[in-house]
């Protein structure tokens, strides 16, 4: 998961059509959220928690474009701060799953981490074609985009995950690739925590000196 990702905050649009795709996008991210996690318990996979991390990023991203974003900035980074600590704490989470898994030698079920990894590859192929049209759009739109296109890398390397723990009969595979992407994760959220204590901070600052002048 790449920080840049989660870190952008597209403004509203008055383009009717990316809203539409924007509910779809967010529908298939909540979807396949609940399925990883789901199969991650099941699979006993700590890369496709780390991925369900990602598609929980993606959707709440979303959803803070269609809404939250139309109320002003100090509500944005609010809900930006909330956005951040969930994911914080929901990476720390993942990287103490990879621990737990390296140190009992659990050994992912391969078989079934690549299935649901290639039911996310098509979700997020999906939504990366739907936004294709805006790839070469404005700052925002194309940021959207760019975030699809890095989750199929994602969701590539735990397909990779799930080749090597069946090649190899180890869950090695499957704990690396669960530390990179949980690490980039806990990553995206501190920028996005900085970014919004900044804003808070200067929006503060800002209503302050208004006051003083009136």
């Amino acid at each position: 998961m790449s920080p840049a990702c989660c870190d952008c905050t597209p403004e509203p649009t008055r383009d009717g059509k990316f809203r539409a795709i924007l509910w779809i996008a967010l529908a298939i991210n909540l979807a396949m959220f609940t399925v990883e996690i789901g199969g991650s318990i099941m699979a006993g996979s700590s890369a496709l928690q780390a991925d369900a991390l990602d598609f929980l990023a993606d959707a709440a991203n979303y959803a803070i474009s269609l809404s939250v974003v139309s109320l002003g900035l100090i509500w944005r980074a609010r809900a930006a701060l909330i956005k951040g600590a969930t994911m914080g704490a929901f990476g720390l989470g993942v990287l103490g799953s990879a621990a737990w898994h390296a140190f009992t030698e659990t050994v992912p079920h391969a078989e079934l981490m690549g299935i649901i990894g290639i039911v996310a590859l098509i979700a997020n192929g999906a939504v990366m074609a739907m936004l294709y049209t805006y790839s070469a759009g404005e700052a925002n739109m194309r940021s959207i985009w760019l975030c699809s296109r890095n989750d199929v890398i994602g969701n590539l390397a735990v397909l990779g995950a799930a080749m090597g723990v069946f090649g190899s009969g180890t869950g090695w595979p499957d704990f690396a690739v669960a530390l990179i992407m949980a690490t980039l994760g806990i990553s995206g959220a501190s920028q996005i925590i900085r970014q919004a204590r900044s804003e808070l901070t200067t929006n503060g600052s800002l209503r302050r000196t208004q006051s003083v002048s009136a």
